[in-house]
């Protein structure tokens, strides 16, 4: 399945490239059309926007030659093409196939997209490669460029994921720790639609919606309103446990966006000037709020905070782009002083909130403490599976506390689909809101947390178990070559 993902994902992705080539081209099928070389010489000439040489005929010493043309290329942009053969090309070998062109997309796609946020996250920049001394005189500067270019594959990756942990971070409790389930919901694809054009979404419509729906909507916009192609279909999502490589590749494409619709340098400086005035009115609003609901009921404090909430919500929406903008260094510091203030003021609204809910009344307090303490397990990064007998270690410890948890699952909901909502005068002591809530956390967030532990349990096993085995047997039945191929695969090993 994972391969089937990756045909269809990397094949649309790489039409939408070949529709900009002098004529346009289009791939059928990508195992068989990449095989005379023609297609992939154009796609890395839109890429690189240089004219590469090439065979016109179709035979198969033009054809050999066209690939042969193309892997020299690449290899020229200090890109490491390992057990990617020419012959294995031309016989249309899926693994080898899709190895290359997630190389490609990886090195002419995302790194490219994310060294626009190499300053902002402090990240290494892609530049750093073109640094290394290549003369002669530095023995060392082939294997030093390699190890900077494989650092960088991994913060490119890294700023991507923090790029989309932005996005979404300005809508609330939706988390993003990784390129596979944290898309499953489509919450992270709407939420970062909302970011980059205000209006489009309803997010609280979406939380009560199937992942399906979710995800086909998202995809429905971003291809109609944003014009970013549909690399991905609801099914390629809402699994146990999706494509990587698939899924950055499509995500790559909203970066791609918010990079095209950078505006001026004056009318973004007007924009954070105008976000800077708006938070600081907020954050008074806030401080006034606070002062007069001192002495309130809980539910009438409840009841303000939701109204602040309704109209924040509202009115923030014309700030989102401005707020998750990454500019020029010249612009940087006030866009940083901006976001420290739009951090501190989400911190107060926080913190606002966490107090209200400690102040829920018995026994709806230990409910809500509960919530958050699966949530807070929920959104933390998994472990690494690159060293599987520590992923199964930390994977056991987290059943053993999923374990204890959900055996209050069905305590709570008895409690709370039970409780009485009045006081001595029959007032209302909760606002049905704030019920409805929790009980939407509880089934949405949780009910299938523990199995999908467990499977994700397994998986992680086994697939590192067979990642393992085929790493080897790949070195075994590869052609050795030169002494130095050799010393390159077991570095690599």
């Amino acid at each position: 399945q994972r391969e089937c993902t990756q045909k269809k994902t990397f094949t649309s992705w790489i039409n939408s490239i070949l529709a900009k080539h002098t004529p346009p081209s289009v791939i059928s099928d990508l195992y068989t059309d990449i095989r005379q070389g023609h297609l992939l010489l154009d796609l890395l000439e839109v890429l690189s926007g240089q004219h590469l040489p090439r065979e016109k005929g179709f035979n198969t010493f033009q054809c050999r030659s066209n690939i042969e043309n193309a892997l020299t290329f690449l290899k020229s942009r200090s890109l490491k093409l390992i057990n990617i053969h020419v012959a294995d090309i031309i016989e249309g070998k899926p693994s080898i196939v899709l190895g290359l062109i997630w190389t490609i997309i990886f090195h002419f796609h995302i790194e490219e997209l994310a060294q626009t946020l190499a300053c902002t996250y402090n990240q290494p920049s892609l530049d750093c490669s073109s640094a290394v001394d290549s003369s002669p005189k530095a023995s060392r500067s082939v294997k030093k460029s390699a190890k900077i270019k494989e650092r960088w594959k991994i913060s490119a990756t890294k700023a991507l994921l923090l790029w989309a942990k932005e996005q979404c971070s300005l809508h609330g409790s939706i988390n993003v720790t990784d390129f596979k389930s944290s898309w499953r919901s489509g919450l992270p694809f709407l939420a970062i639609i909302q970011t980059l054009r205000p209006g489009l979404v309803d997010l609280e419509k979406a939380k009560a919606r199937s992942n399906k729906e979710n995800l086909k909507e998202a995809f429905r916009i971003a291809e109609l309103e944003l014009n970013i192609p549909r690399l991905l279909e609801p099914e390629d999502v809402d699994i146990m446990n999706p494509d990587e490589k698939s899924i950055m590749t499509y995500v790559a494409q909203f970066l791609q966006y918010s990079r095209n619709s950078c505006e001026s340098e004056e009318d973004m400086q007007e924009k954070v000037r105008e976000a800077m005035s708006w938070l600081a009115a907020q954050e008074e609003k806030l401080a006034k709020l606070l002062i007069d609901t001192e002495n309130e009921a809980y539910y009438q404090k409840y009841k303000e905070m939701m109204s602040f909430m309704e109209a924040f919500n509202q009115e923030k929406k014309p700030f989102l782009p401005v707020l998750s903008s990454r500019s020029e260094a010249r612009l940087r510091e006030s866009q940083q002083q901006m976001r420290e203030e739009w951090d501190k003021l989400i911190s107060q609204i926080n913190e606002w909130k966490a107090k209200l809910d400690q102040m829920l009344p018995s026994p709806l307090d230990n409910i809500e403490a509960w919530l958050q303490e699966v949530e807070h397990l929920q959104s933390e990064d998994l472990p690494d599976l690159q060293d599987p007998f520590k992923a199964m270690f930390v994977f056991r410890e987290i059943i053993v506390i999923f374990k204890g948890l959900m055996d209050c699952f069905d305590s709570h909901l008895d409690t709370l689909q039970s409780f009485k909502n009045e006081d001595e005068k029959n007032m209302p002591l909760v606002l049905p809101e704030k019920l409805e809530e929790m009980k939407r956390r509880l089934f949405s967030n949780i009910h299938f947390t523990n199995s999908n532990t467990f499977l994700e349990y397994h998986y992680g096993l086994c697939s590192a178990i067979a990642n393992e085995v085929m790493l080897k047997l790949n070195i075994w039945d590869m052609k050795y070559g030169t002494k130095e191929s050799v010393e390159s695969l077991l570095e690599n090993w």
